[in-house]
């Protein structure tokens, strides 16, 4: 059985990190290259670098922050925000990245995950998915036996619509099929965050993240929402995601990433050690 993974995120803004929430709100967290230096030291399984306004912005990713941060870390390290093409992917990879994630990009120009992943390789190639629930009303009909005349009735399911530019911008694509079509262009993994759950830390969306993880077979990495040790373990196991990426409460010292990596395997997961 795979390990699971403890991951955290660094979203950064004006070469700061920060959080908010439901992507909003956002307040100073710390130096991006001094906190992925101590999760690397801590036992972090990667780190995740987003820079979350590059996209909205119309701007290039903070190379500087980048290539500071990758001499600091020796772990697999992530970086996204602001990748349009595959000109941009090669100069993050060149500038110390393992992996890049796409989002904005690749839902305005899924291609772009097909060509990325044969030129590059599909193991560094992550499409980041940003989800919101949405309530959609379904129907069917059913029979009363006493008048024998059939009648209709609605229900209200949970859907989620993928959003792009930081979360700014609804694109009315449906989060689950999407995230098929990625993995079939090629996506080496996805990056679910609930933008419901972004900064709560009242638990991740286990409905979103278990609907994701069943419906592909490359690995889910769950996000948003993160308060508890309990969180992540019932993302991992209810949840069915192969990782965890958590913000806040490694951020502000509520729980190392050794203590919660050993709270994991008491609960009988598999971790690295």
């Amino acid at each position: 059985m795979l390990a699971k993974r403890i991951i955290p995120c660094l979203d950064v803004k004006d070469g700061r990190v920060v959080k908010g929430i439901n992507f909003l709100n956002l307040k100073d967290a710390g130096d991006p290259v001094e906190q992925a230096a101590i999760y690397s030291r801590e036992g972090a399984d990667e780190v995740v670098f987003l820079d979350i306004t590059a996209s909205f912005e119309h701007r290039d990713t903070m190379l500087k922050v980048v290539r500071r941060t990758a001499e600091k870390v020796f772990i697999p390290f992530t970086v996204g925000g602001g990748i349009r093409n595959l000109a941009d992917i090669e100069t993050i990879l060149r500038n110390g990245a393992d992996k890049v994630s796409i989002n904005t990009a690749a839902v305005k120009n899924p291609q772009l995950i097909k060509r990325a992943s044969r030129k590059f390789g599909n193991q560094c190639i992550v499409v980041a998915i940003d989800a919101k629930r949405k309530l959609q009303v379904t129907s069917h009909k059913s029979q009363v036996k006493k008048k024998n005349m059939g009648h209709e009735t609605c229900n209200l399911q949970p859907a989620w619509e993928v959003y792009i530019y930081g979360g700014k911008k609804p694109t009315g694509i449906d989060a689950i099929q999407w995230a098929k079509q990625a993995e079939k262009l090629g996506a080496g993994e996805i990056l679910l965050t609930s933008m419901d759950k972004d900064g709560t830390q009242s638990g991740y969306d286990l409905k979103l993240t278990r609907s994701i993880s069943k419906s592909v077979r490359i690995p889910v990495i769950a996000s948003g929402g993160a308060g508890k040790l309990e969180h992540l373990y019932a993302a991992l196991s209810q949840g069915a995601a192969d990782a965890v990426l958590a913000a806040s409460i490694f951020h502000y010292g509520t729980y190392t990433v050794g203590q919660t990596k050993d709270y994991l395997a008491r609960k009988g997961l598999t971790m690295r050690l």
